[in-house]
């Protein structure tokens, strides 16, 4: 993965080429990005034997919790090394609104968009703090929503059980695979467009032979985000910025796309990102053993059975498919229409509604497992009466 990261993405410093040459730069930065990922793989091992959860999980949700934090509470000045001013507000959400309403006077305010710049012309806008709150509490109510299906053992009687079935069946993974799958896209491209060797491959090149480059994606000298073609079409949309603002305000930077071009980008991230979710979650839980036919066999080998029929696998499965297909189809579109929609308000710290997604899920997870741990260490009357059994 580092080397088409480097050899098409990452440029290396100036002076590092200068001084080893552009072949060594580059196995340099390659060389950098595989001692760190081994050492995060490390620090995951540490934490996963010692620690609860996973430790990727874990540094996932710091980075996030991190962003969030800075976008919301940062003092610092939008463009640092200028001082402050109503032009150059502080980057951080809430010393934004504060010091706005308390520096400029009313007529700035209306002469000057202030409140526009408040609400929505900003770094970290107040549509993307109460975007991410949105997504936070719908995910947390998600997150633990759901059907528990009534067990019982044959042999023992008493005993009883539940299978959870979660509203968020197939979790976050596929919206994590479909944002993969864009992002590779979208490297891809840029290979094809920027890359000395692969520019001139036929049809896909953008000096090639036949060249349709266009067609998959172009960009401008020294970007790394696509301006046009299908890459652009199916690239995320970066706040209400990219999209909403050139709609109200027909003066507004519309990044040299018409409106027709800006809602078509719209329809198509959103599409992508939630039928792909939805085709991913399919294709996850059939992968892992989560399948109407795999859980029944599972069930069936700890001797449970559900209260009212026979105990046969069969049986057990026509039952589960009344519940799990249609809730792993809801669940991947869910996730997927979600992330898409955060990313369309914004969020805060620029996190992404995925990465949003994936640390209100880790944090959850994480809480649940601590709840285990301290359920295990409770006398069985006192687990049953908080309801941990």
């Amino acid at each position: 993965e580092s080397i088409p990261q480097v050899y098409g993405f990452l440029d290396p410093h100036e002076t590092i080429i200068l001084q080893y040459g552009i072949g060594w730069a580059n196995a340099l930065i390659v060389a950098q990005l595989f001692v760190g990922s081994y050492l995060v793989f490390l620090l995951d091992e540490l934490v996963s034997k010692w620690g609860i959860g996973s430790g990727i999980s874990l540094f996932i949700a710091a980075g996030v919790a991190q962003s969030t934090f800075v976008g919301t509470l940062s003092p610092l000045a939008t463009v640092q090394g200028s001082p402050l001013s109503l032009q150059n507000p502080p980057s951080g959400t809430l010393p934004m609104i504060f010091y706005t309403l308390r520096t400029a006077t009313n007529t700035e305010l209306v002469s000057q968009n202030g409140f526009e710049a408040i609400l929505l012309n900003h770094a970290n806008p107040l549509a993307a703090l109460v975007s991410s709150i949105v997504v936070f509490l719908v995910v947390a109510y998600a997150e633990s929503s759901k059907l528990e299906l009534p067990l019982t053992h044959g042999k023992v009687r008493g005993h009883r059980g539940q299978y959870p079935i979660r509203l968020v069946y197939a979790s976050n993974i596929p919206v994590i695979l479909m944002a993969a799958l864009l992002a590779n896209v979208n490297m891809f491209t840029l290979l094809f467009w920027s890359h000395p060797v692969l520019s001139s491959v036929p049809i896909l090149g953008r000096n090639g032979l036949w060249s349709k480059a266009e067609w998959f994606g172009s960009y401008e000298i020294g970007a790394t985000t696509p301006s046009g073609g299908f890459a652009w079409y199916s690239s995320m949309v970066n706040g209400v910025g990219d999209w909403l603002l050139p709609l109200l305000n027909q003066s507004s930077d519309a990044y040299g796309h018409s409106l027709g071009q800006i809602m078509v980008h719209v329809f198509t991230y959103v599409f992508f990102m939630t039928a792909g979710s939805t085709v991913f979650a399919k294709f996850w839980i059939e992968t892992t053993n989560m399948g109407s036919k795999d859980v029944a066999k599972q069930i069936e080998r700890t001797g449970m059975q559900i209260p009212g029929f026979r105990k046969n696998p069969v049986v057990l499965e026509k039952i589960l498919e009344r519940y799990i297909p249609p809730v792993t189809l809801f669940s991947g579109a869910f996730v997927g229409l979600l992330a898409s929609g955060a990313d369309l308000l914004g969020t805060v710290g620029n996190a992404s509604g995925t990465g949003l997604l994936l640390a209100v899920g880790i944090i959850l997870r994480t809480y649940e497992q601590i709840q285990k741990e301290q359920a295990m260490e409770m006398h069985p009357m006192l687990r049953e009466f908080f309801g941990t059994e």
